[in-house]
C-alpha cells in the first residue's frame, strides 16, 4: 500500500525529511516537533504534518522515540516505494469455531491504527501549543527588558536633572551673597554719615536680581559699571 497518493503530498513528505536532516543526526532523536518544522515548511495545517510523519514512520525513515521521533535515514521517499510497516499476512482459514475470534483480532487491529493516528495528532497539536507558549514567554521576556532599560533611563534623568536644580540653586545663593557684598561695597565709598551704614531695600534688591537673570554679558557690563563708580 502506498500512502502518498498525489506529487503534492510526496513533496511534503520530502521536504519534511529534509529539513529534519538538516537539524538532526541519522540515529538521534529529533531536537524539534514536527509542528515546528511543519510551520517552517509553510504546511496548511497540522492534518499535513501529521500526514507526512505517517507516511516517514511507515517507510522506516522515522521511528517513535522519547516522546519524539528518531531519524533512521535521510534518502528521499519515492513514488512507487512502499509501505515497510504493514499488516500481517494471514493464512485463509476455514470458518469455524475460531472464526469469531478473528474477526475480533482483526477490529482491534483496526482500533490500534486509529489511536496511533489520534497519538499523533495529538502530539503534533502539542508541539504546536508549546511553541506558541515559547514565543509568548520570549515576547514577555523582551517586554520586560525594554521596561526595565526605560526605568533605569527615567532614573538617570531624575538624577541629572536633581545635580542640575541644586547647582543651580549654589550659583544662584553665591551671586545673591557677592551682590550684596559688592552694593555694600559701592554705598560705603560713595555715602557719607549715616546713609554709609544703611541696608538695602527689597525693591532695589529685586531690580539688580532682575538684571542678574539677564544675559551673562549684561551681568559683565553691569560689573564694569559698578567698578569704574568705586574708582570715581
Amino acid at each position: 500500500m502506498i500512502a502518498v497518493v498525489n506529487e503534492q503530498s510526496l513533496n511534503r513528505v520530502n521536504a519534511f525529511l529534509a529539513a529534519a536532516a538538516e537539524c538532526t543526526q541519522v540515529g538521534d532523536v529529533m531536537s524539534v516537533t514536527p509542528a515546528e518544522i511543519g510551520r517552517e515548511l509553510g504546511f496548511p495545517d497540522a492534518l499535513s504534518t501529521a500526514r507526512a510523519v505517517r507516511a516517514l514512520i511507515a517507510r522506516r525513515r522515522l521511528e517513535p522515540a522519547q516522546g519524539s521521533y528518531r531519524l533512521l535515514g535521510t534518502e528521499p521517499v519515492d513514488a512507487d516505494e512502499k509501505e515497510s510497516i504493514g499488516r500481517r499476512s494471514r493464512k485463509p482459514r476455514q470458518p469455524g469455531p475460531g472464526a469469531a475470534s478473528e474477526a475480533k483480532t482483526s477490529s482491534g487491529s483496526a482500533r490500534y491504527s486509529d489511536l496511533g493516528r489520534a497519538v499523533v495528532d495529538r502530539l503534533v497539536d502539542l508541539g504546536r501549543e508549546a511553541a506558541e507558549m515559547r514565543g509568548a514567554l520570549r515576547s514577555a521576556r523582551e517586554e520586560t527588558s525594554e521596561l526595565r532599560q526605560a526605568r533605569d533611563e527615567a532614573a538617570g534623568r531624575s538624577r541629572t536633572l536633581a545635580e542640575k536644580v541644586r547647582e543651580l540653586e549654589a550659583r544662584a545663593e553665591m551671586a545673591e551673597s557677592n551682590l550684596r557684598t559688592l552694593l555694600a561695597t559701592v554705598r560705603a565709598s560713595t555715602a557719607e554719615g549715616s546713609v554709609r551704614d544703611a541696608k538695602v531695600t527689597d525693591s532695589e534688591m529685586e531690580a539688580i536680581l532682575g538684571v542678574l537673570k539677564g544675559s551673562d554679558a549684561t551681568n559683565h557690563a553691569g560689573e564694569d559699571e559698578t567698578r569704574a563708580t568705586t574708582g570715581a
